[in-house]
């Protein structure tokens, strides 16, 4: 079975388990999971997009206007892949949707008015793997890599927190990859945010760079910091701290185990690093996929882990952080946003090797 013939099995099996005679995706991460990585967004903040897919036991249709429809259509070979294809003029205020499904039980992926929100039930899907799909976030995974290699490598004192947010975006951009976040901490706001918004501050010695990189619809994760001259020991204790919490995460990522479960590994491995408490200060990543989390990580989650799932953990302690992203296999974890060549620490866990990055250190 191809990817989409058995993406639309999965979902129309859930439209059975619900009692639901058609389900409508609007968000942008269900549009692109159910074609297999078209885009329907126009402004790049929007949840929703400016197509939206409907599905019905026996047919599946694109919503549309007449501005997207030629580029789904023939650029994104979206009437190749099988589905038909309405459209309003741009000016129309015709509701597709409610037309299309009138007197039926409709679900959809999120609060869409006269219908039932599924949007955990179908986010879990998204979050279930073909073989293309974990082909493509491999690919993902090392152009991102690449990015932000090429960009942190790039910095220098003196950069303006927005020249280096640009450094990034280019860098993200120029490998075909979307940066859907770019956040950029130096020196002391290192310490005291951990979702930095870019700003005009010069650096002087410390860097911090987060990316979410978007291609085909799946969304992978990395951050990485630079340091110009040598650490001081309370930051290079925090750094092999975090590192031992990350890689608790990422050996307990197993599965059969809940979120929950692993949440716990994690909290412990904070805990024996000598810092209990500070994963209050910042969620701790989780399930990732078409979107940058699908579901966190957090105490009781009851998510259970599957093969073929990807994970973005994201531990981080006052100064510190530690993020990639991970693939679950049949052979365990893969972290496929590894930077070729970057200095790395091998920490075990319970047995089991995980490489973690350091902090780059420009001396």
């Amino acid at each position: 079975m191809n990817e989409i013939d058995l993406k639309l099995t999965r979902l129309r099996d859930l439209m059975t388990r619900k009692n639901l005679d058609a389900v409508v995706l609007q968000r942008n991460s269900s549009f692109a999971w159910i074609t297999c990585g078209a885009p329907s967004y126009i402004n790049t903040a929007s949840t929703t997009g400016a197509a939206a897919a409907l599905i019905t036991p026996t047919e599946r249709f694109i919503l549309t206007n007449n501005i997207e429809a030629p580029r789904l259509e023939r650029e994104e070979g979206l009437a190749a892949q099988g589905w038909k294809i309405r459209t309003t003029g741009w000016q129309e205020t015709r509701d597709l949707a409610a037309e299309l499904t009138a007197g039926l039980e409709v679900g959809s992926d999120g609060l869409m008015p006269g219908t039932a929100n599924l949007g955990g039930d179908i986010s879990l899907l998204r979050t279930s793997l073909t073989g293309p799909e974990m082909e493509r976030f491999r690919a993902l995974g090392k152009l991102c890599a690449e990015a932000m290699d090429s960009a942190i490598r790039g910095v220098r004192p003196g950069d303006t927190e927005f020249e280096i947010a640009g450094r990034l975006d280019r860098a993200t951009f120029a490998r075909g990859v979307q940066p859907i976040v770019n956040l950029i901490a130096t020196d002391n706001r290192v310490m005291e945010f951990r979702h930095p918004l870019p700003t005009n501050k010069q650096l002087e010695k410390y860097a911090m760079l987060v990316l979410c990189g978007r291609k085909a619809g799946l969304v992978a994760s990395i951050t990485r910091l630079v340091h110009f001259g040598r650490l001081s020991e309370e930051l290079r204790r925090k750094a092999e701290a975090c590192m031992r919490v990350d890689a608790a995460f990422i050996a307990g990522t197993r599965p059969g185990r809940t979120l929950g479960e692993v949440f716990k590994k994690g909290e412990d491995a904070y805990a024996a690093a000598g810092f209990p408490g500070e994963w209050q200060h910042h969620h701790q990543g989780g399930l990732a996929g078409y979107e940058p989390r699908e579901s966190l990580g957090r105490p009781g989650a009851g998510i259970v882990v599957e093969v073929n799932q990807a994970y973005a953990w994201n531990p981080s302690i006052a100064g510190v952080k530690s993020e990639d992203t991970t693939l679950v296999t049949e052979a365990g974890h893969e972290i496929i946003t590894q930077i070729e060549g970057w200095d790395t620490q091998l920490v075990l866990v319970e047995g089991e090797p995980v490489l973690r990055p350091r902090i780059l250190e420009i001396t």
